[in-house]
Formats: structure tokens, sequence, C-alpha cells
């Protein structure tokens, strides 16, 4: 539990082949399903302040209440994943915290010090997610995600999907 954040909700890997990465997901860590996201569509992006027109897919899975998210850039725009894979890194890449009082938690992180790596928003003002550049080192960047709309719907569902999966139909296509 982080006394500024609250409790960790997501672990996030970058990662280079994200259908290899749920595969293992699934036949190593018997963690699914999946729900695989193959070209994010983000109303806006930003990376350090500058638009960027960063192009991803992601894949999103539960083990219990920790949701883990796999992320793999699709172009060379620039983002804190790029940056990442570019420093020969993969895995590990950031912690999520998730608030219904976005604009509150981002202004007192602003007010504590921390800067803004990039941002962005999804599916409208209720969909925003900033990461803060706070990586001493690898996997610590901290991301908050805006959970009051229709993300936080979609989250419990991948959740209670987890809860109780079989193992059949470990990835499962979402089509925006």
């Amino acid at each position: 539990m982080s006394r500024i954040f609250g409790p960790v909700r997501q672990n996030g890997y970058v990662v280079r082949d994200i259908e290899a990465a749920m595969r293992h997901w699934v036949e190593v860590m018997g963690v699914g399903p999946w729900f695989y996201i193959d070209r994010v569509q983000t109303d806006w992006f930003r990376h350090r302040g500058a638009d960027s027109a960063v192009e991803m897919s992601i894949a999103l899975a539960n083990s219990g209440d920790l949701q883990i998210e796999l992320i793999q850039p699709r172009n060379e725009a620039p983002s804190l994943y790029k940056e990442f894979l570019d420093a020969g890194r993969e895995g590990l890449q950031h912690l999520a915290y998730w608030t219904t009082d976005y604009q509150g938690l981002y202004d007192r992180a602003l007010g504590l010090g921390y800067t803004v790596g990039h941002e962005g928003q999804i599916g409208g003002p209720q969909g925003r997610f900033a990461y803060f550049d706070t990586e001493a080192h690898p996997g610590t960047v901290i991301e908050i995600s805006d959970i009051s709309g229709g993300k936080g719907a979609f989250f419990d569902h991948v959740r209670k999907a987890a809860e109780t999966w079989d193992g059949s139909d470990p990835i499962r296509a979402v089509r925006r």
C-alpha cells in the first residue's frame, strides 16, 4: 500500500512480442483469460509534453485482484514504453494505481514533485492515465489511471472472468 497512491492494482510489462508473452502467462503461469486489443485507440497521447502518435497493443488478465497488463509498442513514436525497450529492457515497466478522483491524485502527485513522462486518454474524459517519470531502476514507473468511467467497468469484467476461468478460450480479442 502506497501512502500516496493507495494499493497497487496492476503490474505493467512492456514486451517485444505480446502474443508470445500471453502464451507464456497462460501456459507457464496459468494466468488468464487475456483480453487482447490489437491496436489501442487513444483519444490523445503526449510524451514528455509533446503530442505523440503512439500505436500499441495491450492485453489484460488478472491474478486475483492484481491485473497484469502486457504492452507492445507497434511503431517508433515516442513513449516511455519505447524508451524502456530501447534501453535493452523487457518486462515489468510500471506499477499502476487506480482512482475515481483522477484530477485530485494527478495534482497531488505533481505537487509532491513527480513529473509526467507520458499521459493520455482512452474512451473519453474518464479514461485518463498518466505515467510519472520515476524510474530509479527498471519497473518502478508509477501509473495512475481513472477508473470512474467505462474503463473501470471493463477492468472489473476482466477480474471477474479470471475468477471462474477454466483454461478455455485463453486469448479473447476485444473489438473497439
